[in-house]
This record gives structure tokens, sequence and C-alpha cells, in this order.
């Protein structure tokens, strides 16, 4: 060292020390300083609930709809109801012109007075018969007639019989076609054939209408107490359900409400299946198109606020957890081999610390956590970003849903 280069003068030296202090503090501190957390977005797990759905849409249909139609042909002479009317099972709906079908009543039930007439009078000659033949039989026996009388006596009783038979028998036939006139001019009456509100009117008064190749439906007729949800589940989720399991639904016009009810059906065949049927170049585009499966459940209906056609949003509920601990599904990491998952848990020193968790059900937006973490715990949900918000979480799958109020996680 060239010791001239020190200071010669005290306070010189008193200056040099207090510099190599300063220097020495300023390196202990870069040294021994912690070092600074790092920006983390984090999410505190808390508690809610949690369920796991498979979603579809589905269209409501009727539970019972009748295309009421005329079983005989003329003109309808009147129409009793009007769109939106109620009816109940036997209520008159429309009359068709009946002159053609009373006129035919009175034809067959003149026929059978004149058979039954006919029949009177060879009743009273089957009397005579067998009275004429009884005296041959007699007059026989005691050698008083001839032998030829004594057959012709006994043709003829057989041949009253026989016709007593045959006019018996045309009696029975125009017996049915006396009940096959009543029948038809009864069909000129149309009446509901249950409860149900008139949903269609197909043909207006006045208008004539043939039965004669096709029934003609006068009126739509459905049930509207109880509808039927019809839900499209496509081929990857239809695995996963079974008949019934619940199921809940909400309409376009009232999102907020939901309409609770149980599988009844899952056809076991696709929607597709009549189509394709009938087409035989379908069989090589069906390949190529998605397919979907029917599921059926039914619905109470009282106060008339659903109606058909509408749209469906349909969940079907696989799984549900209630009170349970959630994180963010996007703070789950790698699955270790005992097939829990790795979570990043921030500590009282605001550092990010590797957490095994045991997770239940994890819907794609929050997951349930069985053990491994308290609620209140910070978990890293991404890098450098602001304080997420409490239950914040990613997106849910296509299928799967957070049910509403349940951890926080957006829905879908």
């Amino acid at each position: 060292m060239n010791f001239h280069l020190l200071p010669r003068t005290r306070r010189g030296r008193l200056l040099l020390s207090l510099l190599v202090m300063v220097l020495l503090a300023i390196g202990a501190w870069f040294f021994l300083r912690k070092p600074a957390a790092p920006a983390l977005a984090t999410s505190p797990a808390t508690r809610g609930d949690v369920e796991q759905t498979v979603e579809a849409t589905g269209v409501i249909d009727a539970y019972k709809l009748v295309s009421v139609g005329a079983q005989a042909s003329g003109q309808v002479k009147s129409l009793k109801v009007q769109l939106g009317d109620t009816v109940k099972e036997g209520d008159l709906i429309a009359e068709i012109d009946a002159t053609t079908q009373q006129n035919t009543v009175l034809r067959a039930e003149a026929t059978l007075q004149q058979q039954r007439a006919q029949l009177a009078v060879q009743q009273a000659s089957l009397r005579q018969s067998e009275l004429n033949f009884a005296r041959q039989q007699e007059m026989l026996a005691a050698e008083a007639t001839s032998r030829q009388e004594y057959d012709a006596a006994e043709a003829a009783l057989k041949t009253a019989r026989a016709q007593i038979q045959s006019n018996q028998a045309q009696i029975k036939g125009s017996e049915t076609e006396v009940a096959t006139a009543r029948a038809n001019l009864a069909y000129t009456r149309i009446t509901a054939p249950m409860d149900g509100t008139v949903v269609a009117v197909v043909t207006e008064e006045g208008r004539t209408v043939n039965a004669n190749q096709t029934a003609p439906t006068i009126v739509m007729l459905a049930r509207l107490d109880l509808v039927t949800v019809n839900a499209e589940i496509s081929e990857a989720d239809v695995v996963k359900i079974k008949a019934g399991m619940p199921v809940y639904f909400t309409t376009l016009g009232e999102p907020d409400r939901k309409y609770h009810a149980k599988l009844r059906q899952i056809n076991p065949a696709p929607a597709s299946i009549s189509s394709d049927s009938a087409s035989s170049s379908s069989s090589s585009s069906s390949s190529s198109s998605a397919v979907y499966y029917n599921a059926l459940f039914d619905v109470e209906n009282p106060d008339g606020t659903l109606r058909i056609d509408m749209t469906a949003q349909v969940s079907v509920l696989l799984k549900q957890a209630k009170g349970v601990i959630l994180v963010p599904s996007v703070a789950l990491g790698a699955k270790t081999r005992d097939g829990q998952q790795v979570v990043r848990v921030v500590g009282e020193d605001g550092q990010p610390q590797p957490r095994r968790v045991k997770v239940g059900i994890n819907n794609g937006a929050n997951a349930e956590i069985l053990s491994g973490l308290a609620e209140g715990d910070r978990v890293v949900v991404g890098e450098g970003g602001g304080a997420a918000a409490s239950g914040g979480g990613a997106r849910g799958g296509p299928s799967m849903r957070m049910g509403p109020g349940m951890g926080g996680g957006p829905r879908r």
C-alpha cells in the first residue's frame, strides 16, 4: 500500500473511516436482505357448493299431443272451439253435415224392419209345415196316406226351416249395417279424446273434408299441465348418464328460474336413425356428423309457463358436494403417483410453497379439496398479476359447470 495516498490530517483519516463503514453497511444490507416476494395472482380457498354436470340443449314438447281428425266426409258445419281453448274428454269440438249419414241409417233401418217382417211370415209358414208333417206321420202310420204325400210334407218342413235360417242371417247382416251407419253418423260429431288445450285449428268452419283416403285433422289437442323435455346428449356424454338421475333446466326467457326433474329414459338409438333409414346415402354422411341421443324427462307445468318448442338449457347432475373447500381448477398442478395433486400455497413470508392436496369433484372451473388445505389458504392461480378475486377460477369444460353461488367460480 502506498501510505503517501492516505490523508495526513486527522480529519481526513476520520472521513475515510466513515466512508469505509458506510460501504461495509451497504454491502451487509445487500447480502442479508430477504428476497422480494414475487408478483403472483392468488385466490383464497373458500367454502361452498360444487357440482359436476352434463350440459345439453333440449326442446319442450307436450306430454301428449293428439291430432283430432274426422272419420266422416262432408262439410264442417260448425266448429265449437277456438285456438287456446281448454276442453274435457268428450266435449264437442266440431260437427260435419250429417245428411248423407242420416239417410244411410234410415235405409239400413228400413231394410232391417223388412227382413224382420219376412221372418215373422216365414215363422208362420214353418209352424204350418210342422203341423202338416205331424199329420202325415200319423196318417202314414195308419196307412191313410201315401208315401209321396209324406215325403212332400217333410221336404216342405225342411225348406221352411232353411228359409228361417237364411232370413236370420240376413237380419244379422242388416243389424251390422245399421250399427255401422249409426257409427258413421256419430263420426259427424267430433269430440275430444282427452282433456287438453287446443294448440292448432287445422280445418276452418265451412270447409269440406274427405275421409275416404286419410283422416283429415280438424284440431290438434295437447296436454300442457305436464310437459316433456327432449334433450340432445352427445355420444361423449351419454355414457355418463342413466335413467333416474336428477336434472334441471332453464329457459331463455327465465334464465334464473330452475325446473327440477328426473330423467325418465334415454333412447337407445340416435335421433337421426329415422332419417338415416329413409335415405340410402345417409350412411356415408352420418359418419362425419355429430351423434346425439335423446334423453326424456317430464316436468309439471300447472301455470302454463312452459310452451311447446321452447328451448331448454339442460343440466344432468352427475356429482354434487355442499359446504366443501374449493379452489379454482387452474391452481391444480401435476398429479403425483398416489393420485394427489400439487398446489402452490403462499406462506407468511409471501413466498409460494408446494403442497399436496387430495381433490374430489373437479368440474373445470372449481375443484373440491378433500385434504391438504384449510379455508383461507391462498393458492397461486397465475404469475405476474395482481391478487385474483376471491374464488376466481377458470371456465369449466364444455359439458360441466358450477352451480349458482357455488364457490364463486364463473358460470358458463
